[in-house]
Protein backbone atom coordinates (compact mmCIF):
# COMPACT_ATOMS: atom_id res chain seq x y z
CA UNK A 1 0.00 0.00 0.00
CA UNK A 2 2.82 2.39 0.92
CA UNK A 3 4.59 1.62 -2.36
CA UNK A 4 1.43 2.38 -4.33
CA UNK A 5 0.99 5.67 -2.48
CA UNK A 6 4.58 6.73 -3.26
CA UNK A 7 4.11 5.76 -6.92
CA UNK A 8 0.89 7.79 -7.11
CA UNK A 9 2.57 10.86 -5.61
CA UNK A 10 5.49 10.56 -8.04
CA UNK A 11 3.16 10.28 -11.03
CA UNK A 12 1.04 13.17 -9.81
CA UNK A 13 4.10 15.39 -9.35
CA UNK A 14 5.39 14.49 -12.80
CA UNK A 15 2.02 15.37 -14.33
CA UNK A 16 2.09 18.76 -12.61
CA UNK A 17 5.60 19.51 -13.87
CA UNK A 18 4.92 18.43 -17.45
CA UNK A 19 4.24 21.39 -19.71
CA UNK A 20 5.01 24.03 -17.08
CA UNK A 21 7.77 26.57 -16.61
CA UNK A 22 10.11 25.33 -13.89
CA UNK A 23 11.74 27.70 -11.43
CA UNK A 24 15.25 26.44 -10.78
CA UNK A 25 16.94 26.73 -7.39
CA UNK A 26 19.78 29.23 -7.24
CA UNK A 27 22.95 27.64 -8.65
CA UNK A 28 25.78 26.88 -6.27
CA UNK A 29 28.69 29.10 -7.30
CA UNK A 30 31.31 28.07 -4.73
CA UNK A 31 33.13 24.87 -3.85
CA UNK A 32 33.69 21.96 -6.14
CA UNK A 33 36.82 20.22 -7.34
CA UNK A 34 40.03 22.20 -7.98
CA UNK A 35 40.36 23.08 -11.67
CA UNK A 36 43.56 21.13 -12.29
CA UNK A 37 42.07 18.01 -10.71
CA UNK A 38 38.91 18.38 -12.81
CA UNK A 39 41.01 18.69 -15.97
CA UNK A 40 42.97 15.58 -15.01
CA UNK A 41 39.76 13.57 -14.48
CA UNK A 42 37.69 14.88 -17.41
CA UNK A 43 36.42 12.03 -19.63
CA UNK A 44 33.70 11.30 -22.18
CA UNK A 45 31.25 8.65 -21.00
CA UNK A 46 28.74 6.71 -23.11
CA UNK A 47 26.91 4.67 -20.47
CA UNK A 48 24.83 6.08 -17.64
CA UNK A 49 22.88 5.08 -14.58
CA UNK A 50 19.17 5.85 -14.97
CA UNK A 51 18.93 7.73 -11.64
CA UNK A 52 17.76 11.32 -12.00
CA UNK A 53 20.07 14.17 -11.11
CA UNK A 54 18.67 16.65 -8.57
CA UNK A 55 17.15 20.00 -9.53
CA UNK A 56 19.99 21.65 -7.63
CA UNK A 57 22.53 19.81 -9.75
CA UNK A 58 20.62 20.68 -12.92
CA UNK A 59 20.52 24.36 -12.01
CA UNK A 60 24.24 24.45 -11.23
CA UNK A 61 25.01 22.47 -14.40
CA UNK A 62 23.15 24.93 -16.62
CA UNK A 63 24.67 27.95 -14.88
CA UNK A 64 28.19 26.52 -15.17
CA UNK A 65 27.60 25.70 -18.84
CA UNK A 66 26.26 29.07 -19.97
CA UNK A 67 24.68 30.97 -17.12
CA UNK A 68 24.80 34.68 -16.34
CA UNK A 69 27.78 35.52 -14.12
CA UNK A 70 27.85 39.35 -14.27
CA UNK A 71 25.30 42.13 -13.74
CA UNK A 72 25.57 43.18 -17.39
CA UNK A 73 24.20 39.80 -18.54
CA UNK A 74 27.47 38.31 -19.75
CA UNK A 75 27.92 34.60 -19.35
CA UNK A 76 30.15 31.86 -17.95
CA UNK A 77 31.36 31.02 -21.48
CA UNK A 78 32.57 33.57 -24.04
CA UNK A 79 30.80 34.27 -27.31
CA UNK A 80 32.17 36.24 -30.24
CA UNK A 81 31.09 39.90 -30.00
CA UNK A 82 28.90 38.82 -27.06
CA UNK A 83 26.15 37.69 -29.46
CA UNK A 84 25.16 34.84 -27.10
CA UNK A 85 23.66 32.96 -30.04
CA UNK A 86 23.71 29.50 -28.42
CA UNK A 87 20.67 28.36 -26.45
CA UNK A 88 20.50 25.25 -24.28
CA UNK A 89 17.45 23.02 -24.57
CA UNK A 90 16.98 20.56 -21.72
CA UNK A 91 15.32 17.21 -22.38
CA UNK A 92 13.93 15.48 -19.29
CA UNK A 93 11.55 12.59 -18.82
CA UNK A 94 8.71 15.04 -18.09
CA UNK A 95 9.28 17.24 -21.12
CA UNK A 96 11.58 19.53 -23.08
CA UNK A 97 12.57 22.99 -21.89
CA UNK A 98 14.53 26.07 -22.97
CA UNK A 99 17.01 27.33 -20.38
CA UNK A 100 16.28 30.98 -19.56
CA UNK A 101 19.68 31.97 -18.17
CA UNK A 102 18.73 35.53 -17.22
CA UNK A 103 15.82 34.40 -15.03
CA UNK A 104 17.21 30.96 -14.06
CA UNK A 105 14.14 29.13 -15.35
CA UNK A 106 13.25 26.26 -17.65
CA UNK A 107 10.61 27.36 -20.14
CA UNK A 108 8.41 24.54 -21.38
CA UNK A 109 8.68 23.69 -25.07
CA UNK A 110 7.04 20.25 -25.10
CA UNK A 111 5.43 17.93 -22.54
CA UNK A 112 6.82 14.95 -24.48
CA UNK A 113 9.85 12.90 -23.43
CA UNK A 114 12.21 13.58 -26.34
CA UNK A 115 15.41 12.16 -24.84
CA UNK A 116 15.51 9.09 -27.07
CA UNK A 117 14.99 11.21 -30.18
CA UNK A 118 18.18 13.07 -29.35
CA UNK A 119 20.48 10.09 -29.00
CA UNK A 120 21.37 6.61 -30.08
CA UNK A 121 21.02 3.58 -27.82
CA UNK A 122 24.41 4.08 -26.16
CA UNK A 123 23.14 7.24 -24.45
CA UNK A 124 19.54 6.16 -23.86
CA UNK A 125 19.81 5.75 -20.07
CA UNK A 126 21.02 9.30 -19.42
CA UNK A 127 18.36 11.20 -17.42
CA UNK A 128 19.29 14.56 -19.00
CA UNK A 129 19.98 15.45 -22.61
CA UNK A 130 21.25 18.96 -23.30
CA UNK A 131 20.82 20.22 -26.86
CA UNK A 132 22.95 23.21 -27.89
CA UNK A 133 21.14 25.26 -30.54
CA UNK A 134 22.50 28.28 -32.43
CA UNK A 135 20.20 31.13 -33.45
CA UNK A 136 21.99 32.43 -36.54
CA UNK A 137 19.78 35.54 -36.66
CA UNK A 138 21.79 36.87 -33.70
CA UNK A 139 25.03 36.80 -35.70
CA UNK A 140 24.15 39.65 -38.06
CA UNK A 141 24.54 39.77 -41.83
CA UNK A 142 27.52 37.46 -42.29
CA UNK A 143 27.32 34.44 -44.56
CA UNK A 144 25.77 31.29 -43.11
CA UNK A 145 29.19 29.62 -43.26
CA UNK A 146 30.69 32.44 -41.21
CA UNK A 147 27.82 32.38 -38.73
CA UNK A 148 28.11 28.63 -38.28
CA UNK A 149 31.88 28.82 -37.81
CA UNK A 150 31.50 31.27 -34.92
CA UNK A 151 28.55 29.34 -33.46
CA UNK A 152 30.55 26.11 -33.34
CA UNK A 153 33.46 27.88 -31.64
CA UNK A 154 31.14 29.38 -29.01
CA UNK A 155 29.43 26.00 -28.56
CA UNK A 156 32.84 24.45 -27.84
CA UNK A 157 33.39 26.79 -24.91
CA UNK A 158 30.02 25.85 -23.43
CA UNK A 159 30.67 22.15 -23.96
CA UNK A 160 33.94 22.32 -22.03
CA UNK A 161 32.16 24.06 -19.14
CA UNK A 162 29.64 21.22 -19.14
CA UNK A 163 32.42 18.63 -18.98
CA UNK A 164 34.26 20.38 -16.16
CA UNK A 165 31.15 20.88 -14.05
CA UNK A 166 30.14 17.23 -14.41
CA UNK A 167 33.62 16.10 -13.43
CA UNK A 168 33.64 18.39 -10.40
CA UNK A 169 30.15 17.27 -9.33
CA UNK A 170 30.78 13.54 -9.69
CA UNK A 171 28.44 13.33 -12.67
CA UNK A 172 29.37 12.06 -16.13
CA UNK A 173 28.69 13.38 -19.61
CA UNK A 174 29.31 12.66 -23.26
CA UNK A 175 29.11 15.13 -26.13
CA UNK A 176 28.18 14.12 -29.65
CA UNK A 177 27.34 15.75 -32.96
CA UNK A 178 25.17 12.83 -34.14
CA UNK A 179 21.65 14.03 -33.34
CA UNK A 180 18.31 13.25 -34.99
CA UNK A 181 18.11 16.84 -36.17
CA UNK A 182 15.02 17.04 -38.40
CA UNK A 183 12.45 15.44 -36.06
CA UNK A 184 13.97 17.15 -33.03
CA UNK A 185 13.85 20.57 -34.71
CA UNK A 186 10.14 20.09 -35.25
CA UNK A 187 9.47 18.86 -31.71
CA UNK A 188 11.45 21.76 -30.18
CA UNK A 189 9.62 24.25 -32.42
CA UNK A 190 12.86 25.68 -33.78
CA UNK A 191 12.81 28.40 -36.44
CA UNK A 192 14.50 28.38 -39.83
CA UNK A 193 17.34 30.47 -38.34
CA UNK A 194 18.13 27.90 -35.65
CA UNK A 195 20.59 25.02 -36.00
CA UNK A 196 21.21 22.08 -33.68
CA UNK A 197 24.96 21.97 -33.04
CA UNK A 198 25.67 19.43 -30.32
CA UNK A 199 24.10 17.19 -27.68
CA UNK A 200 25.37 16.41 -24.19
CA UNK A 201 24.05 13.41 -22.27
CA UNK A 202 24.38 13.93 -18.51
CA UNK A 203 23.83 11.61 -15.58
CA UNK A 204 25.38 9.51 -12.84
CA UNK A 205 28.14 6.99 -13.63
CA UNK A 206 26.97 3.45 -14.19
CA UNK A 207 27.97 1.17 -11.25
Amino acid sequence: MKTLRILFISLFTASLLAGQTLELPAPLKTGGMPLMEALAKRVTVRSFDTTDISMQQLSSLLWASFGVNRPDGRRTAPSANNKQEVDIYVLLKNGAYLYDALNNKLVSVSAEDLRNQASDQRFADAPVQLIFVADLSKRGDNSEEGKMRMAYIDCGYISQNTYLFCTSEGLVTGARATVNRDPLMSKLKLTSDQRILLAHSVGHPKP
